[in-house]
C-alpha cells in the first residue's frame, strides 16, 4: 500500500472514530438532559406535594372557621327571634287578660248608662246646696268623666297593642321558619367542614406518608426562613437597649406544657429520626402570645408549614419565631417590647392542635431555646 493510501486510511479511521465518539457524546448529552428534565420534574412534583399539605389544611381551616362563624351568626339571629317571640307571647297574654277585664268594666259602665240613662251634669251641679257642695260635686264629676275617658282610651290602646303584637309575632313566625332552615343548613355545612378538618388532622397524626410530607414541608420552610434571615439587612443589627435576647434574658411566649422538645427525636409513626427546630408549648385557642424579648418584627404572615407566623429580630443575629398562630397582632417593621402581645394561639399550618411553636435562631440557624429562656 502506498504512503498516501496509508495516510488516507489512517485519517479516515480517525475521522470515523471521532465521529463515533461525538455521536456517543451527543447521545450521552441527550441522556443526561433527559435525566435532568426527569429530576427537575420530580423536584417540582415534590415541591408541589410539600406545599400542598399546608395549603390544603389552610383552605380547610379557613372554610371550617367561616362555616362556624356563619352558623354562629345565623344561630344568634334565630335565638334573638325566638327570645323576642317568647317576650311578645308573654306580653300578649298579659295585655289580652287586662284587655278582657277593662272591656268588661267598660261594657258594664255602658250598660249602666243605657239602663239608667245619662246623668245630667247640669242637674248634678244645680242640685248643690251651697258653693262648697258645688265645688265637691264638680270635682267628683271631673273624676267620673276622666275615669270614663281613661278607661275608653286604655281599652283602645290595649286593643292596638294586641293587634301590633300579633302582627309582629306572625312576622317573626315566618322569619323563624326561614332562619331555622338556614341555621340547619349552615350547621350541616359546618359539621362537614369540621369533619374534613378532623379527617386531615387525624391523617396528619397517623398516616406515615402524610407525616413525611409534613416533615419535608417544615424542613423546606425552615431552610427558607434561614436563607431569608441570612439575606436580611436587619440580621446584624445591634441588640436593642433593654433586651436583645441574650442568654437567659427571654421570657416564655405563653404559659403551658412543652408538648414537643427541640432537637432530634424518633417519630412514633414513621420510626425515623426527625429534627424539630423549636419547642411546642401547649395553649388554648386565642391565648395571647408574648414577645420573648424586645425587638423589631422581621416577618408577620403565612409561611408554608408554620401557618401564621411572627419573626422578631432582637439584634446581634438573634431572632425568635412564633408559629401556628390563629391570628397576628403585629406587622413588619413594628418595634415590640418584651411581653407585648404579638399574636394569638392557634393551629394553622401543619398542626394537629392549638400550640405555640417557638424557635430561637442565631444568624438564621435554629438553636435550643432553653439556653435563652
Amino acid at each position: 500500500m502506498k504512503n498516501w493510501q496509508k495516510i488516507t486510511a489512517a485519517t479516515l479511521s480517525v475521522v470515523l472514530t471521532a465521529s463515533t465518539a461525538y455521536a456517543s457524546l451527543e447521545d450521552d448529552k441527550a441522556g443526561y438532559d433527559k435525566k435532568a428534565e426527569e429530576l427537575k420534574g420530580r423536584s417540582a412534583a415534590l415541591q408541589s406535594k410539600i406545599e400542598s399539605l399546608s395549603e390544603e389544611k389552610r383552605q380547610i381551616d379557613e372554610e371550617a372557621d367561616a362555616a362556624i362563624a356563619q352558623h354562629k351568626e345565623l344561630k344568634a339571629a334565630l335565638d334573638e327571634t325566638v327570645e323576642r317571640m317568647d317576650k311578645n307571647e308573654s306580653r300578649l297574654k298579659e295585655v289580652e287578660a287586662d284587655y278582657d277585664k277593662k272591656s268588661t268594666k267598660l261594657g258594664k259602665r255602658v250598660r249602666d248608662i243605657y239602663v239608667n240613662g245619662q246623668i245630667s251634669y247640669l242637674d248634678v251641679l244645680f242640685g248643690a246646696k251651697d258653693f262648697s257642695d258645688l265645688m265637691t260635686r264638680m270635682d267628683l264629676l271631673k273624676k267620673v268623666i276622666k275615669q270614663d275617658y281613661d278607661l275608653v282610651h286604655l281599652v283602645l290602646d290595649e286593643k292596638e297593642e294586641i293587634e301590633t303584637t300579633q302582627k309582629s309575632l306572625e312576622k317573626d313566625r315566618k322569619a323563624r321558619a326561614e332562619q331555622e332552615l338556614k341555621a340547619r343548613q349552615a350547621r350541616e355545612i359546618m359539621e362537614e367542614k369540621v369533619r374534613k378538618r378532623k379527617a386531615i388532622i387525624d391523617q396528619m397524626k397517623s398516616d406515615k406518608a402524610t407525616v413525611d410530607r409534613q416533615y419535608d414541608e417544615m424542613l423546606a420552610a425552615s431552610k427558607q426562613i434561614e436563607d431569608m434571615l441570612r439575606r436580611s439587612s436587619m440580621a446584624n443589627l445591634p441588640a436593642p437597649v433593654g433586651g436583645g435576647g441574650g442568654n437567659g434574658s427571654m421570657i416564655w411566649p405563653v404559659g403551658g406544657t412543652i408538648t414537643s422538645e427541640y432537637g432530634w427525636r424518633t417519630h412514633p409513626i414513621t420510626g425515623t429520626r426527625k429534627y424539630h427546630s423549636g419547642i411546642d408549648i401547649g395553649a388554648d385557642y386565642g391565648t395571647p402570645i408574648a414577645a420573648a424579648s424586645s425587638g423589631t418584627v422581621e416577618y408577620a404572615g403565612w409561611i408554608s408549614g408554620y401557618g401564621n407566623t411572627v419573626i422578631i429580630n432582637h439584634g446581634g443575629g438573634i431572632t425568635t419565631l412564633y408559629g401556628h398562630n390563629q391570628s397576628l397582632a403585629v406587622s413588619v417593621g413594628q418595634s415590640v417590647s418584651q411581653g407585648q402581645t404579638i399574636a394569638y394561639c392557634g393551629s394553622t399550618g401543619n398542626s394537629t392542635g392549638p400550640h405555640c411553636h417557638f424557635e430561637v435562631r442565631q444568624n438564621g440557624s435554629p438553636v435550643s431555646p432553653h439556653g435563652y429562656l
